[in-house]
């Protein structure tokens, strides 16, 4: 079966996975893993654009690596206005319209601030960016920044980093009931069975780091949640069963044992 593509804006896109690139043991390691995954849109902090350090520069390698668009982030932002300067280095550097706007003021628990968020958003929409925000699975905000016209909106499956999974299932599905734009799960996930999950429940795509960086073999994770993506969409695509109430029988029930 053939995946339908994911559109974001005007920008049309063969795979619905899409990777993060920090805590990989090394850089090498990374780019074998954003290869084996098949990303096309691959987030970078601002941090790793380094052109005058090769050693610490990903945004150059990552940018060479064919097919792969670079997705910037404003990790490490607190506020609204730190995020747009964020952003606008972050375009001047690569030239990627593509900007994850990712605000979590507060280390204890990296939850993403729904009100800088939401401000920042609007800011960047202004400025051209096909924006995509990283946010609480909220169905009102995530209804907001549809409204102000982003690209797509990315709530958490769980906190970041955690490996908890869909523990915002019920929400997310309320929010991809209700969007007009790409839902893309974004942080918690952990097994590729829950990336599968998240595909069949009516999201867009998803975005995998933690699970494939600190994997045993994060190569060979990356093709596992590639062929995952692939096979929740295809699922979705093909049209689940329907769920009963009780059981049914897959056979016909005849009375032929009993001579009736």
């Amino acid at each position: 079966m053939t995946i339908d593509p994911l559109n974001l804006g005007q920008t049309e896109f063969a795979s619905r996975l899409l990777v993060g690139t920090g805590k990989f043991s090394d850089n090498a390691v990374m780019l074998k893993a954003v290869e084996a995954s098949g990303a096309q849109l691959v987030t970078v902090a601002l941090r790793r654009f380094n052109p005058d350090r090769p050693d610490d520069d990903l945004a150059g390698p990552l940018a060479r690596l064919p097919g792969v668009t670079l997705m910037p982030n404003t990790s490490g932002a607190r506020t609204a206005d730190e995020a747009v300067r964020v952003a606008m280095l972050a375009r001047e550097l690569c030239g990627s319209p593509f900007i994850k706007v990712e605000i979590h003021p507060n280390p204890h628990h990296l939850m993403p601030d729904p009100i800088e968020t939401f401000k920042a958003a609007k800011t960047l929409v202004k400025e051209g960016f096909q924006v995509m925000p990283y946010m609480g699975a909220d169905p009102a905000l995530a209804k907001r920044l549809e409204d102000i016209g982003c690209a797509s909106v990315m709530p958490l499956g769980s906190a970041i980093g955690s490996g908890h999974g869909l523990q915002t299932a019920d929400m997310l599905k309320i929010i991809v009931r209700d969007s007009r734009i790409p839902v893309i799960v974004d942080a918690g996930i952990r097994t590729p069975s829950e990336a599968a999950a998240a595909m069949e429940m009516g999201c867009a795509a998803v975005l995998v780091n933690s699970a494939i960086a600190a994997a045993d073999d994060p190569v060979a994770m990356a093709r596992a949640f590639a062929a995952a993506v692939k096979a929740g969409m295809a699922a979705r695509q093909a049209g689940l069963m329907p769920m009963a109430d009780g059981a049914s029988p897959t056979s016909p029930l005849t009375g032929f044992l009993r001579n009736e």
